[in-house]
C-alpha cells in the first residue's frame, strides 16, 4: 500500500510541477501576443512586388514561437516569378535571453537576438560578423489588427550602418485561437 501511495505522489507532484511551468513558459511569451495570428501583407502594387503572409503561433506547449513566411513573386522582363518560404523559431536561450534561429527555402540560415518593447515593437537583429550583411526586422502594432513591417541590411564589416530595405504593412486575417 506504501509503495502504490510514493507512486501517486510522484505523479501528483510531477504534473503539478509540469503545469507550472507550462503556465511559466506561456507567461514569459505574453508581451508577443501581438504578434500572434495569420497575417496578409499590403503592397503599394509595384510591378514585381511581391504578395504573401505569415503565421506567428505558440508551439511545442508554449516554449516556442513560430513564425511561418511566405512571399509570391510574379514574373517581370528580366526574371521569372518565385515563391520564397521561411521558418522562425523564436525562444528563451539562458540568461533569459531571448534568440530566434531563420531558415529560408534558397539556404539562408540565420541567428537573431529578440528584444521585446513594451510598446508592442519586437526586434529582430541578427548576430554582427565581419563577412556577412546584417539584417534587423522590426515588427510595429500599429492598430489591433495592423502591423509596420522595417526590414532593414547593413553591409558586410559595417553593422551599425543598417538602411531599409523592405518598409510593408500586414493585417491580421485570424487571431491566435481561431
Amino acid at each position: 500500500m506504501r509503495r502504490i501511495s510514493r507512486v501517486v505522489l510522484v505523479m501528483v507532484l510531477g504534473s503539478a510541477c509540469a503545469l507550472a511551468q507550462n503556465a511559466n513558459e506561456q507567461s514569459r511569451w505574453n508581451g508577443y501576443d501581438f504578434l500572434l495570428g495569420t497575417w496578409r501583407g499590403v503592397g503599394t502594387g509595384t510591378p514585381g512586388e511581391a504578395s504573401g503572409g505569415f503565421t506567428f503561433g505558440r508551439d511545442l506547449q508554449g516554449t516556442v514561437l513560430v513564425r511561418k513566411n511566405y512571399a509570391v513573386y510574379p514574373s517581370t522582363s528580366s526574371r521569372p516569378g518565385f515563391r520564397h518560404d521561411d521558418l522562425m523559431l523564436v525562444y528563451h536561450g539562458s540568461a533569459a535571453e531571448t534568440r530566434a534561429m531563420y531558415f529560408d527555402n534558397e539556404g539562408h540560415v540565420i541567428a537573431y537576438q529578440v528584444r521585446l518593447d513594451p510598446s508592442q515593437k519586437v526586434v529582430f537583429l541578427s548576430d554582427s560578423s565581419a563577412a556577412a550583411p546584417r539584417f534587423r526586422m522590426t515588427y510595429t502594432a500599429l492598430a489591433e489588427d495592423s502591423l509596420g513591417i522595417l526590414f532593414e541590411i547593413a553591409p558586410p564589416g559595417k553593422p551599425d550602418s543598417l538602411v531599409p530595405y523592405i518598409t510593408a504593412r500586414a493585417y491580421r486575417v485570424k487571431g491566435a485561437g481561431e
